[in-house]
């Protein structure tokens, strides 16, 4: 470490002190940043909505909305890959910003040329290179809380911007689809341009504080990637974390199919009350992401992970057995509180042990492979589901997440 280096360590952890004495509210440079991310998420929940309606407007084609929606998950976790090596060797402040000029430029495009007709390949050319960018944007994000906050204050700073981005992901679909209704969906694309525009404007005006040097040597990228990897590999907390996860994802991201299905299917009900029950799950993630702080402080890591993965089973075994509308959104709810505390610990663990200068590549590193299989478990559920009914199927998942829970058990996670 150079002497620069050291001198930005003390200064840091000097304002980390200095900033953990005073309440998040009363922080200006959080305050703005928080802003600046539930704009961020509101303009992505826009694009969720407003670009399936453009094909579907355009085409009338359901299976040309899927191929849209599968090329833009692709994107992204390609971008994934290699967005760690690119936030730990550039400036992370301005690296933000440009993520979402980029994005208001290319979502900005998509309005003014509908004016002179539809032209559905701009979709799919957009779509992906946003969405590549919207990556890089996400690994910088979660990078930049540390230098922020106090380390004492990740888990509540991290909570409440997971709880401001859960309530934009339910607001962002339905202003979405008002504004899409009213003046068309490429009106929308453009409130979508707009918002990314005001978050770069937000974080313009925020101060991070210094970030630790690393040597002037460069590495190769092939080494990069790697060194990510061997850092979750050598911790003994975060390497179960990944293995655990892994199974937990695989076993979990086909949650929403099957609420559907189970409210569509097996209980005959509409599309409206399929909506309450997502919106009601999505008050289960505020609340969750709310609460994590303070029962980590009284609880510890290891306790509230273990104990809100197994909820989280219990919850998932119980959903396809519920026959009535509100049991199926109250166990909604708390699958989504649940997860959003484990994610939330999970997420502030990896910033408190990682070291400044990889935390990038840990963070891609560690969404990269917790990830990687779980669109193989989504189809997996979802097709058993098809085939063997929602409730032997949630059962079994969920009764295999509370394993999960109790393997953490005999890890180092029990005693983190």
């Amino acid at each position: 470490m150079t002497y620069e280096a050291q001198r930005d360590g003390e200064a840091r952890k000097a304002l980390s002190e200095h900033a953990g004495s005073r309440p998040l509210w009363r922080q200006r440079d959080f305050a703005v940043f928080w802003a600046a991310q539930t704009l961020s998420v509101l303009g992505d929940s826009f694009a969720l909505i407003a670009l399936p309606l453009l094909v579907l407007e355009s085409t009338g084609s359901l299976a040309r909305m899927g191929l849209l929606t599968a090329v833009g998950g692709a994107a992204s976790v390609v971008a994934a890959v290699f967005a760690g090596v690119v936030v730990d060797r550039v400036d992370r402040r301005r690296l933000l910003i440009g993520c979402d000029l980029v994005r208001l430029v290319l979502y900005g495009v998509i309005p003014l040329v509908w004016l002179f007709g539809p032209q559905v390949w701009l979709l799919y050319a957009v779509l992906p290179l946003c969405e590549a960018v919207g990556m890089l944007f996400a690994v910088g994000y979660v990078t930049v809380v540390r230098s922020l906050v106090g380390t004492s204050q990740l888990t509540e700073a991290n909570g409440r911007l997971n709880a401001t981005a859960a309530a934009a992901g339910v607001l962002g679909p339905v202003c979405a689809g008002v504004v899409a209704a009213w003046t068309g969906p490429a009106t929308a694309v453009g409130a979508d341009a707009a918002s990314f525009g005001v978050s770069a404007l937000c974080t313009l005006f925020v101060r991070f504080r210094p970030r630790l040097v690393e040597s002037p040597e460069r590495t190769g990228l092939w080494r990069d990637l790697r060194t990510g990897v061997a850092f979750l590999r050598e911790h003994p907390v975060l390497r179960s974390l990944t293995v655990l996860l892994f199974v937990f994802s695989f076993l979990t991201l086909g949650l929403n199919d099957l609420v559907i299905y189970h409210l569509k299917h097996d209980l005959g009900h509409d599309d409206g009350t399929v909506g309450t029950v997502m919106a009601v799950g999505a008050l289960g993630t505020i609340s969750g992401a709310l609460l994590v702080a303070r029962v980590r402080r009284r609880l510890g890591f290891g306790a509230v992970w273990t104990g809100s993965v197994a909820l989280c089973g219990l919850a998932f075994a119980g959903i396809g057995w519920a026959r009535g509308v509100p049991a199926v959104a109250a166990l909604s709810a708390v699958f989504l509180a649940c997860a959003g505390m484990a994610g939330t610990c999970s997420m502030s663990l990896r910033q408190e042990v990682t070291p400044e200068p990889l935390l990038g590549r840990v963070t891609s590193a560690f969404w990269t492979l917790h990830y990687s299989a779980a669109p193989i478990g989504a189809a997996v559920l979802t097709w058993a589901a098809d085939r063997q009914g929602t409730a032997p199927v949630g059962l079994m998942a969920g009764t295999c997440c509370v394993l999960v829970a109790g393997a953490a058990l005999f890890t180092p996670i029990r005693r983190s």
